[in-house]
Parts: structure tokens; sequence; C-alpha cells
């Protein structure tokens, strides 16, 4: 019995010095004031919508929900077919416009200015006819009764029409030689430039149909699936590029007046041993929360500021929007 008796007491003598030990602990650690660089916060991210400003069906979505993609790769593409016919139109005007200018600065064609040149010759033939006629008529008048006055008046007049004829055709030829006028030509010139200007703007419009990735990311939402109606201006695929992720938290105003730009956090996250390392890249000017008091010593604990921390690309790819985070300001414990 004795025996029994003592082996009892022995454990009970151990179970109350473990017990103290325990409660010794406790009580220190319950004394040990709380760490003032660690506080809450949460993943954000700053999405990219994407969208056409023109409206039209969904001809073909090349992206999934949780897909990653590179800059430039094609994410959608609307029906563009009243844009083709547009952009076909202007193009066929363009051709127009530039076979008038070419046109007009050739002057007529090779069989016109023949023409001239036969009228021409024709006037020519008729003005030695009529200075012929003239001289003769002249000679006469100095013969009594040989003519009248009236033969001589009219024998020079023709022969003065035949002449103004012959500088008239010699007129023409030059100019269906040279062309169209300088200001014609002006003219012609703008109309290409302005047609020019249309075809870009059809092209523009048709490119927009279809959209690429501005930024690499992750593909966070699509918004519409093949054959649904897309109205102007509203976003088909939503992304998460990695430098847009980053970390909120709020600290108060004691710890506020310590923080920097750039100064290093390390961020846990639940399930991940190891933190994440960023740095502070905004604080707030104004306080997140105003206590319904009067600023005192007691009421200035209740304040707090919004602070936020970036990430490179790589480290961000692994955080989530919305994730619950524990963020410790400095990073060197």
């Amino acid at each position: 019995m004795k025996g029994d008796r003592s082996a009892a007491m022995t454990k009970v003598r151990t179970f109350c010095a473990v017990a103290a030990l325990v409660g010794l602990w406790t009580g220190l650690h319950a004394c040990t004031p709380p760490d003032r660089t660690l506080v809450q916060g949460y993943v954000e991210g700053e999405f990219v919508y994407v969208a056409s400003p023109y409206a039209g069906a969904l001809e073909s979505l090349k992206v999934q929900r949780g897909q990653q993609v590179k800059e430039g790769d094609l994410l959608f593409r609307l029906n563009g077919e009243p844009e083709q016919a547009a952009q076909e139109e202007a193009e066929r005007r363009l051709s127009q416009a530039r076979a008038t200018l070419e046109d007009a600065k050739k002057g007529k064609r090779p069989s016109e200015i023949q023409v001239i040149k036969a009228q021409l010759k024709q006037a020519r033939i008729a003005v030695g006819l009529s200075e012929r006629e003239f001289t003769r008529q002249a000679a006469l008048s100095r013969v009594p009764g040989a003519t009248s006055e009236l033969e001589l008046d009219r024998a020079q007049a023709t022969r003065d029409q035949d002449r103004h004829r012959v500088s008239e055709l010699e007129a023409e030829l030059a100019t269906a030689r040279a062309g169209s006028r300088t200001d014609q030509i002006a003219a012609a010139e703008a109309e290409v430039r302005a047609r020019e200007a249309a075809l870009t703007k059809a092209a523009w419009e048709l490119s927009q149909k279809q959209q690429q990735a501005p930024k690499s990311g992750l593909v966070f939402e699509t918004l519409y699936r093949e054959g649904e109606w897309v109205a102007a201006g509203r976003p088909v695929v939503v992304l998460l590029p990695p430098q847009n992720v980053k970390v909120r938290a709020f600290v108060p105003q004691g710890l506020a007046g310590t923080i920097q730009p750039g100064q290093s956090v390390r961020v846990s996250v639940d399930g991940i041993a190891e933190p994440f390392v960023g740095a502070v890249n905004y604080i707030s000017p104004k306080a997140e929360f105003t206590p319904p008091v009067i600023y005192s010593r007691e009421s200035r604990s209740k304040l707090v500021f919004m602070i936020e921390a970036r990430f490179e690309p790589s480290v961000a790819a692994k955080l989530h929007p919305g994730q619950p985070v524990d963020v410790r300001i400095g990073g060197d414990r």
C-alpha cells in the first residue's frame, strides 16, 4: 500500500509541476505587449476591362477564364461586316479620286489634241487665202471702178477673222497640252487626301472589332458568350495583370507616421509558410475612421490609415484578390 501511495504522490507532484510551468508560460505571454508592426489586410486587384468601342455580335471568344495571356494575344472578335463594307467603299472612292487627279495633271487625250491641230491647220490655210484676197482687193481699189470699197472691207474683215481663229486654236492647243489649271489640280489633290483619311478611319474601325490583350496577365473573367450581342463599350474580357495586384492594410495612427513609401513589408497568407516580400507604395493622407467625439489622447488610438503595398510580378501572380493576409511592416523580423 505504501508503494502505491508513494507512486500516486509522485504523479501528483509531477502534474502540479507541469501545470505550474504551463501557467507561468501563459502568464508571461499574456504580459507580452502586442506586435504593433503586424496588421491585417487583404489582396486587391486593379482589373483591366477590355471592350470594343463598337457594337456587334460576339463572333469568337479566343480565351477562357483562368487562362494566362501575353500582350498582343487575340482575346475576342466581333462581327465586322458593316465596317468591312465601309472600308471597301473607302478604297474604291480613293481609287476614283487618284484617277481624277492623274487625269487633271495629264491634260487632254492625244486624239483630242490631234483634232485641235487639224483645226489649227485649216485655220492657217484660211488665213493664207484671206490674206491674198485682201491684197488683191487692195490693189484693185487703186484702179478706178475695178472694185468697190465694200468688197475691200469685206476682204479685210475675213482676213482679221481668220487671224483671230488661228490665235484661238493655238491657245486651245497650248491649254490642252498643259492640262488643268493649278487650282483644279490642288482641289483634286485635297480630295485624294480626304479619301485617304476616310480609308484610314474605316480601317481603324474595322480593326476595333477585334481586341488584343493590352498587357500580359490572367483572364479573370469573360462576360459574354459567342453569339451574344455586345453593346458598344461593354467589356467582354476582364484581365488581371500581375503588376496590378496589391495588398491593402490599415495601420493605427501611431504606426502610420513611421511608415515611408518604399518601406518593405512581409505578407503572410494562410497555408503558405514563406511570406511574400513587397514594398509600400501608397499611404493614405487621411484617416479611414474618425471617432464620433473630439480628438483626444484617448481617441487617437482609434484612427487607422490605409496603406498599399506592391510586389514583383512573379510574386504578385501567387496572390488572389479578396485573400485576407497578415502584413508585417518593415519585414525584418
